[in-house]
């Protein structure tokens, strides 16, 4: 049995490494948790999160990347924030390369979507997770 409390890791490839981390660390507010420069045949990757977190995410990207990205309308990560996203974060967002987008009637209604410079989509959810059902 898989204990509740593991920790996530969300990995997805990145057309620029550099564009994503600006997005998730100036934009969203997670911080670099690890970094590694692949060696000859590898990717490069970053690892980002918050620290106190059960999850983080891992981009992978340069030249040696197996897997270019491509998201769908379906690849999401929602955050669930228990009140509407804040101005200000959707600023940062698209100020670090996000552009807000239309999602479903569903995930309009209860939250905010931003795609990341990847296209992958990022739901921020006014919703709790208790009440998200």
């Amino acid at each position: 049995m898989i204990d509740p409390s593991a920790s996530i890791r969300i990995a997805r490839p990145s057309n620029d490494l550099a564009a994503a981390e600006r997005f998730y660390r100036d934009g969203l507010g997670l911080r670099v948790l690890y970094r590694a420069r692949g060696g000859p045949g590898e990717h490069d990757l970053i690892m980002l999160g918050w620290s106190a977190a059960g999850w983080h995410l891992e981009l992978v990207g340069g030249p040696h990347l197996a897997a270019r990205p491509t998201p769908t309308a379906e690849d999401l990560l929602v955050i669930y924030l228990g009140e509407p996203p804040d101005g200000a974060l959707l600023s940062r967002l698209t100020s670090a390369g996000g552009r807000r987008i239309p999602q479903n009637a569903y995930w309009d209604r209860w939250g905010v979507t931003v795609a990341d410079p990847d296209g992958y989509r990022l739901v921020l959810s006014r919703r709790t997770w208790s009440n998200a059902a």
